[in-house]
């Protein structure tokens, strides 16, 4: 008994800690990106919206979680699970395509430096997000849409720690059919052509830094996209794991540790990576703390 009560009072401790460090340090990534000048450049202004969507991501599932654990109340209305479910779709489109966007911003800033101010220019950059939030509002209408009509009768307890899309058809006797098709478009357009690219501008990303001949430069280049390819390989890896395991009791427990990294983890880890790896971040944020500590 002990050691049940310890393990719930160290998964309590440890989603809180999550969710406070995921939102103050994506918060800090956001206000240092807006006041310093320095910072406004195009990778900066993609790493200020894929803050925005890792606070998304956040605050979607840990706040119901860590209620679910201090009450003992596992239900969830079917509105709550519909509107969880969409907001989650959301932030997944957005990062997926934000990540996407940065690959090409790195591709652009060694492969094309001097054109790198033209072709990513202010109108370019405001045009790229907008695009991105839009399409990620279609496609979580798209699919939250096509989850209406799924028919739930075998059972109403969804083995996940939130409304999780496979955990939903998982519990599900029909009406499948429509979501399956929205969901393969889904997945070719926001998975494997973004995965695509992604792999081909970093295949050439790697040629161009190969044929530099100081270390020092190869070192340089290599450094401005290392932040970025550490996020896109936990990113695509954690997801892929989670839909890749076949649904089986054998496989529940494995798939709920996974989907916790994907979904709470990740969002944490990516503002702290580009912080570390980051020397402007990490002095931009060095001087707002301390003028925080000296107000």
């Amino acid at each position: 008994m002990n050691v049940e009560h310890n393990l719930f009072i160290f998964t309590i401790v440890f989603f809180f800690f999550i969710f406070f460090i995921g939102i103050l340090v994506n918060f800090a990534i956001i206000t240092v990106i807006c006041l310093d000048l320095r910072l406004h450049t195009p990778m900066y202004l993609f790493l200020c919206n894929l803050s925005i969507i890792d606070i998304c991501y956040i605050t979607d599932n840990v706040p119901k979680l860590l209620f679910f654990l201090l009450t003992g109340n596992n239900t969830i209305s079917y509105t709550e699970c519909f509107i969880q479910r969409y907001f989650f779709l959301l932030a997944a489109t957005i990062e997926d395509t934000i990540i996407f966007v940065m690959a090409y911003d790195r591709y652009v800033a060694i492969c094309h430096p001097l054109d790198y101010h033209r072709i990513l220019n202010k109108k370019t950059c405001i045009l790229l997000i907008i695009v991105t939030w839009i399409s990620g509002f279609l496609n979580a209408s798209f699919i939250s849409s096509s989850i209406l009509k799924i028919i739930f009768c075998s059972s109403l307890t969804i083995h996940q720690f939130f409304c999780d899309t496979k955990a939903l058809l998982n519990i599900s006797c029909g009406g499948t059919e429509m979501f399956y098709l929205v969901m393969y478009a889904e997945l070719l357009v926001f998975g494997l052509i973004p995965v695509a690219c992604n792999l081909i501008s970093y295949v050439k990303i790697i040629k161009v830094i190969l044929r530099i001949k100081s270390k020092d430069g190869r070192r340089k280049a290599f450094s401005t996209c290392s932040s970025h390819l550490t996020i896109l390989v936990i990113y695509y890896g954690s997801a892929a794991a989670v839909y890749l395991i076949p649904a089986s009791d054998q496989y529940d427990i494995v798939e709920q540790i996974l989907t916790v990294f994907y979904s709470t983890v990740v969002p944490m880890l990516n503002p702290l990576i580009y912080s570390l790896r980051n020397k402007e971040v990490k002095n931009s944020l060095r001087k707002l703390f301390h003028s925080v500590m000296h107000t």
